[in-house]
């Protein structure tokens, strides 16, 4: 197999940019949710740069139109979900709401980064060209 990364060279900012905080997301993202002690100060300090990363990566979509050139398509609808569960993941941990705090992040990592990110794996998409093709 091989891996095409000048085809993410050639891409646009915007997509370079989405990548470049979608990657490091889903990695630290894995690890706070299978790894990590939960409640420990690394726990928490690699949270908030996971939903900082995730701030990013929703804003960089705005600017993506691969699916409907020039306009938003389906996949864009992740977006204001990405959002709200940012927004909810805050929202709990400042009243205490730990399980409501783990809902929030479980959504955010499937809905955002598994099913969208599994969306970009599909043929004629960057995703697959690169790892797939």
């Amino acid at each position: 197999m091989t891996i095409h990364l000048g085809l993410v060279a050639d891409a646009p900012l915007a997509v370079q940019v989405h990548l470049a905080t979608v990657i490091p997301a889903f990695v630290i993202g894995s690890w706070l949710i299978f790894v990590s002690t939960k409640g420990a100060r690394y726990h928490r300090l690699l949270g908030v740069a996971f939903l900082i990363l995730m701030a990013i990566t929703a804003l960089t979509t705005l600017f993506i139109h691969v699916i409907n050139p020039g306009r938003l398509s389906f996949i864009h609808l992740f977006i204001p979900l990405t959002f709200f569960s940012i927004w909810r993941t805050i929202v709990s941990l400042r009243r205490g709401n730990i399980r409501g705090h783990r809902n929030s992040m479980l959504a955010l990592y499937l809905g955002a980064l598994v099913i969208a990110g599994g969306f970009t794996f599909t043929p004629g998409r960057l995703m697959h060209a690169v790892f797939l093709e």
